[in-house]
């Protein structure tokens, strides 16, 4: 078995890793605090706030800590397209989730079903990820391990999109990125807890692109255009700030509104008789009276 290295360059990736976690996720709660309050524009607040967790918070995160991935004796290149297509899947599963439970009366089983699917497509972002690593050592991982990952990858997306509902205030978006950030990093080192590095007959990659010539570029040019965005949301006030929308069980237990009772009846108009009196005179000094309907 050979020797694997998750921190080759000290605790400089783990820590810019979580600080660039926590950095995406406090730029999408912030997205998604101006999507739920949004009358116009919802769809673009989610989007990117799908972008920044998904994208920064996630997948960012995920590479800058590989930055510091080695195996001692073997060669590590990247497939660029499987290497893409694993920041794509982060985004749109975040996505995917923001769009289930992001409603004007979210229930309890859309945000426990956006969480399983987001948290399974955060565990298949990481391990297609770790697929795109082409190495001349061979690769296994532990099952049991492997699972736990994806368990804590589902209770972190849970978590992650409970707050994009209830969080509300600076401070309490700021702790709540903090807790994303760590499960984020959580569920990352845990999953790579499961790999074990074998040396084998395989030949060094030829195909590929190296960490630095790959990654670098990818990670500063998206680390740049996520604190740009991030400072230029935090210095836009959410207009209109409501109450929180109160998470109901299931829509059969949603308040219905009570059909309008309906008016009492109108009366038919009264119609009148009236009677006309026509006076005579007699010639004797009386007026007889003669009544005519």
């Amino acid at each position: 078995m050979l020797d694997i290295y998750h921190f080759s360059y000290g605790w400089i990736t783990p820590v810019l890793a979580y600080f660039m976690s926590v950095t995406g996720c406090l730029l999408g709660l912030q997205c998604a605090a101006r999507g739920r309050n949004a009358t116009e524009g919802r769809v673009g607040w989610l989007i990117g706030a799908a972008v920044a967790i998904g994208g920064t918070g996630i997948w960012v995160m995920h590479f800058i800590a590989m930055l510091g991935f080695t195996i001692r004796g073997a060669d590590i290149r990247y497939d660029i397209p499987l290497t893409l297509f694993s920041a794509i899947t982060a985004m749109v599963v975040v996505g995917i989730g923001l769009f289930m439970v992001n409603k004007p009366q979210p229930t309890l089983r859309s945000l426990l079903s956006g969480g399983v699917i987001t948290g399974l497509g955060v565990g298949t972002m990481h391990y297609t990820g770790m697929y795109a690593m082409r190495s001349s050592a061979i690769v296994r991982y532990d099952p049991a391990i492997v699972t736990l990952s994806m368990v804590i990858a589902v209770v972190a997306s849970v978590v992650a999109l409970w707050f994009t509902l209830r969080v509300k205030g600076f401070l309490a978006t700021v702790g709540a990125a903090l807790i994303m950030g760590v499960a984020v990093c959580g569920m990352h080192y845990t999953g790579m807890a499961a790999m074990h590095a074998h040396s084998g007959h395989q030949i060094a990659p030829a195909s590929g692109a190296d960490a630095m010539e790959l990654l670098a570029p990818l990670i500063g040019v998206s680390s740049i255009v996520t604190m740009l965005v991030l400072i230029s949301v935090s210095l836009t006030e959410i207009e209109n700030e409501e109450a929180l929308p109160r998470m109901w069980l299931t829509s059969r237990h949603r308040p219905r509104p009570r059909p309008a009772e309906p008016l009492p009846p109108v009366a038919p108009p009264v119609q009148h008789e009236y009677r006309t009196e026509e006076l005579s005179y007699d010639g004797a000094g009386a007026w007889p009276r003669r009544v005519v309907d």
